[in-house]
């Protein structure tokens, strides 16, 4: 176990290099900060913490920057989440209240993460799978022609064409919207294709071929929209930090570009809880370089869907973790009252 003192090195240096980029000196650090001890003292802590596999030293510089797993005790131990300001707040609230739909919220969300981090922000869509139907509206076109309208909980809408075998009165198609409604509002998606099983045997004969067709339609509605999507944005940010990739940016982009492997970062994280994964712990080579911060959003307490920024390792934690959490809370917040 590092001393108290050493883990007080050791932040200093992760907030120095942070924020100058530039790897940290002995003599600096006890200018910028009130370390109590002699730069002989912090020089031997460094050299501990060197030692350790905390700090390491680029190619002939006299400094040191934090390592992955610097940086990973830094955020375990030493770094709390950085509160957002007031104005930070007030720019949340403004930019995602005007939002018109679920496609808009989650493409809001996206810019202002990555504004606010200045980092790559990514978002998923609100999983179906854990999703529950909210109401399922059926609307006349033509006599044997039916829009079908899937309305979900976090305030997604699906609509489909629905060709009919036969004519469809407006009594027969609202007792159908009745009946269909009364089994699967409120219940998960997961549940539907066994609560609505024996719904054409509820009808009259001659309109089972009708109600048959319908729930066609809705089921496979419902498997399409349970594929994973999700949105990125900000990846222009990436260009600041190009001395940040020790190599070249371009295995950075290539992940990025690659849907499942993001999937697969987002899913790492604990439903609420924010995870951090950092550098190495990436399981992908291209991110070797990279940190990952993200967390589980939805209403009613349970995430639905994660959303996350993917930035260089030399992060400012607390505050894109503050960023992140305060984004979710507020998106959250939005599909429980939509």
């Amino acid at each position: 176990m590092l001393s108290e003192r050493r883990l007080e090195v050791l932040r200093a240096i992760v907030q120095d290099y942070v924020g100058t980029e530039e790897p940290v000196g002995s003599k600096a650090l006890t200018e910028r900060h009130r370390l109590g001890v002699s730069p002989a003292t912090v020089r031997n802590d460094m050299a501990a913490l060197e030692e350790e596999g905390y700090i390491a030293q680029p190619h002939t510089s006299a400094g040191r920057i934090p390592t992955d797993k610097g940086y990973r005790l830094f955020v375990d131990r030493l770094a709390g989440v950085k509160p957002l300001s007031t104005p930070e707040r007030r720019a949340i609230h403004n930019f995602l209240d005007g939002a018109v739909d679920l496609d808009d919220v989650v493409a809001r969300t996206v810019r202002l993460l990555a504004q606010l981090t200045r980092q790559v922000a990514v978002v998923q869509y609100p999983s179906l799978t854990r999703s529950t139907v909210r109401h399922v509206e059926l609307l006349s076109l033509a006599p044997a022609r039916v829009m079908l309208v899937l309305i979900t909980d976090t305030g997604r809408v699906e609509q489909r064409m629905v060709d009919c075998p036969a004519p469809v009165g407006e009594n027969a198609l609202a007792d159908l919207r009745a009946r269909l409604n009364s089994r699967v509002v409120g219940r998960r998606f997961a549940d539907v294709p066994q609560l609505v099983q024996d719904l054409p045997e509820s009808f009259e004969k001659d309109d089972r071929g009708t109600v048959s067709t319908v729930l066609s339609v809705l089921l496979e509605t419902l498997v399409e929209e349970t594929e994973e999507r999700l949105m990125i944005g900000g990846t222009a940010n990436l260009t600041r930090f190009g001395h940040d990739f020790p190599l070249v940016i371009r295995p950075v982009l290539e992940a990025l570009e690659e849907q499942v492997v993001l999937l697969k970062l987002l899913g790492e994280a604990k439903d609420s809880e924010m995870t951090v994964r950092i550098g190495h712990e990436n399981a992908h080579e291209g991110l070797n370089s990279t940190s990952v911060v993200a967390v589980g959003y939805g209403s009613g307490g349970e995430a639905v869907a994660k959303l996350g920024v993917v930035g260089p390792t030399r992060m400012d934690y607390p505050g894109t973790m503050g960023a992140v959490r305060a984004v979710a809370r507020y998106v959250g917040q939005i599909l429980a009252e939509s």
